[in-house]
């Protein structure tokens, strides 16, 4: 299937800068101004929106780009400003897809393909040893990390893993044990959302308990939605919105928050009850 792409603009030199790269990688591109956005979700893998060039205040950006994202194709937001100036939910919603110009509509386009992928979630990219324990760490295509905490099956004796080999499929990955024995890890059927696991449980990220969570732990450090602003780099009010639970982060912000507070992702996600 060939993979199109849209330019909500009305820039001629974004347009060729897109369209140059998205050809590099056999994607085609259409191009619609930003009056037309409901024509611009039809069939498209993506849609770059133009944030200057349309000169879109603070909601209807968010609402741009929440539209494209609520109607399942993947937003990219093009700005000449700072990327940093933009809100952190903006990045959120684009999957941190923003660029400004230059090596990063190369950078992006050539990605493009990769998340068109709506199976990549249910294959492995990666799996290892735990840095910090002999878990074993699992990263899957959509960027998504769980730890498993062995035994892994009835097959794996506790020996130290000598090698991880992932299928052609990539749904399963077969460790070699120094004492012998074969186990498998296999993608969880389930696994659509992002998992982390504390040795017992695996625990899904509910962003109503989440935020709770976040609110307790950031009170008990003794410190306000300012400080945990300044100390992540994440606006305030943006932290208010995952306290509430009307958004919940991916795991790098949640990552910066919890290191922010001093405590682990894991100790975030783990109620004191699991």
């Amino acid at each position: 299937m060939t993979l199109s792409v849209t330019l909500v603009t009305e820039r001629e030199h974004i347009v060729q800068q897109w369209q140059q790269a998205l050809t590099k990688h056999g994607i085609k591109s259409r191009v619609v101004p930003p009056s037309e956005l409901a024509n611009a979700v039809n069939g498209q893998v993506a849609v770059v929106v133009d944030v200057d060039g349309a000169e879109l205040d603070a909601d209807e950006l968010l609402s741009t780009i929440g539209f494209v994202r609520a109607s399942g194709v993947l937003p990219i937001a093009h700005v000449d400003r700072d990327r940093d100036a933009l809100e952190d939910i903006i990045t959120e919603l684009c999957h941190g897809l923003v660029t400004n110009g230059g090596e990063d509509v190369a950078r992006i386009a050539e990605a493009v393909a990769r998340r068109a992928d709506r199976q990549r979630h249910r294959r492995f990219e990666f799996v290892t040893v735990s840095p910090c324990s002999d878990d074993v760490l699992a990263i899957l295509g959509n960027g998504d990390a769980s730890l498993h905490r062995r035994p892994l099956d009835a097959s794996d004796d506790g020996s130290d893993i000598a090698s991880i080999t992932i299928d052609p499929s990539a749904t399963k990955a077969t460790l070699h044990l120094k004492s012998g024995a074969v186990c498998q890890l296999t993608v969880p059927a389930a696994q659509a959302g992002t998992y982390v696991t504390n040795g017992e449980a695996d625990i899904a990220i509910d962003g109503e308990k989440l935020g709770a969570r976040l609110r307790e732990l950031r009170l008990a450090a003794g410190l306000t939605q300012a400080e945990l602003a300044r100390r992540t780099g994440i606006h305030r009010p943006n932290i208010a919105r995952v306290e509430a639970g009307r958004h919940t982060p991916s795991l790098e912000t949640l990552a910066r928050i919890a290191n922010a507070i001093g405590v682990s992702t894991t100790h975030v996600l783990v109620s004191r009850e699991s």
